[in-house]
Parts: structure tokens; sequence; C-alpha cells
């Protein structure tokens, strides 16, 4: 593929469509783990794993009142969250919830989404920062609503290590080389610091401070 074919717009609404279906299988893969956690039967499997696989898009497509979502006018989005869910179902992949195998696949699904989300923002005309927060509830928004769903305080709102975080850095990524005139480079980049970014995060525990971390300096009681 030459790098005027690669560059080109047609070039890269493909891409941002590979990475958007695969975002959807992961996350509905991801969702269908959490079910089996609960020990839910086949039907809150799917519900769990399409929510999941779903949400975030259908968010970001409702946001940005460009027509009818894509997951409900393309049935590739529903098949393929079924098959990420169905795939949770049959085999058990609980076991390395905790492992590199589950962590990867948690960051690269929060990278995919998160690009795709900004490169869909910026596709219609908008600017750099509905870009940035598209992106970022694109990736963040199918977890939060399954998170809720399954009685869960959102992985977005703290308590783990850096998730929303990393899905804003990713989104400025992709502005900056969109920017610049080299989207597919964004994507790559994007993806390539999203993934680092979250398995470090994950590896040293690294978290934004939680109000009971924070403690307001004060110059009372001091040595002058």
């Amino acid at each position: 593929m030459s790098v005027a074919r690669a560059l080109s717009p047609e070039s890269v609404t493909e891409l941002t469509r590979a990475l958007d279906l695969s975002g959807v299988f992961a996350n509905g893969t991801l969702g269908g783990v959490l079910a089996r956690a609960r020990r839910l039967d086949l039907f809150g499997f799917l519900v769990i794993g399409i929510v999941s696989g779903l949400g975030g898009g259908i968010l970001r497509d409702t946001l940005l009142q460009h027509g009818t979502p894509v997951a409900l006018t393309d049935y590739t989005y529903l098949t393929v969250a079924t098959a990420g869910t169905l795939l949770a179902f049959v085999a058990d992949l609980s076991r390395p919830t905790s492992g590199w195998a589950f962590n990867l696949l948690d960051a690269s699904a929060l990278s995919v989404w998160a690009v795709a989300g900004a490169q869909k923002t910026l596709a219609v005309g908008l600017g750099w920062l509905p870009a940035v927060l598209l992106g970022t509830i694109t990736a963040v928004g199918g977890g939060a609503i399954r998170d809720l769903l399954l009685a869960r305080t959102p992985s977005v709102f703290g308590g783990t290590p850096l998730y929303a975080t990393v899905a804003i850095v990713v989104s400025g990524v992709m502005v900056v080389c969109s920017r610049l005139g080299v989207p597919t480079v964004g994507v790559l980049a994007g993806i390539a610091v999203g993934i680092s970014l979250r398995l470090a995060a994950s590896h040293w525990g690294w978290r934004l401070p939680g109000s009971r971390d924070w403690r307001p300096g004060s110059s009372k009681g001091r040595d002058p």
C-alpha cells in the first residue's frame, strides 16, 4: 500500500471501522468475563456483554447527532459483540482476570476505542475538544453502563489504575496527529501509547489522588 493510499480519508475510515469493531469484540468479552464472575445465566451474559460492547459507541453516535448510531444500522456490530460475549461464556476466561492477558485485552480495548471515537468526531468536522471528550466517552461509556448494571463502582470514577486518563491521552495523540496531517500515524501512536500507559499504570498502581489522600496546604502550625 502506498503512503498516499495509507493516508487517504477512505483508508482512515476503513481503519477506524476495524478499530471500532475490535473494541466492540474486546469489550463484549470483558463484559462476559464479569458476567461469569457474577454467575449470570446466558441471557445475563448477553445483556452485560452487548451493553459493554456497544454502549460507548452508541453514546458517541447519539451525541454526534450525525444519523442513527452505527450499532443500530450495521448488524456487524451486534454480531461481533455477541461473538465476544459467547467466547467468554463457553471459555472460562475468569482465571487470568488479574493476569497480563486480561490487562492487555483491557488496555487494547480502551485504546482502540479512544482512537476510533476521536477520529469519528474529527471526521464530522468538530474541533479538538469534542474529539477528546467523545473519544473518552467512547472508550469508557460502555464499561461504565456495564458496571452500573452489575452494581459496581464504574472504573472511570476511580479506585483502579489510570483509566479515563489513558483515554484522554490517547484521544489527544489522535487529535494532534490528525492536525499534522498524519491520521494513520495517530492511530498507531495512540494505540501504542494507550496500551503502554495502561499496562504501566496497572503494574505500578498509578492512580489519580482521591479525596482521602489529598490534604490542602496550610501555614498554620508551621515554623516561620
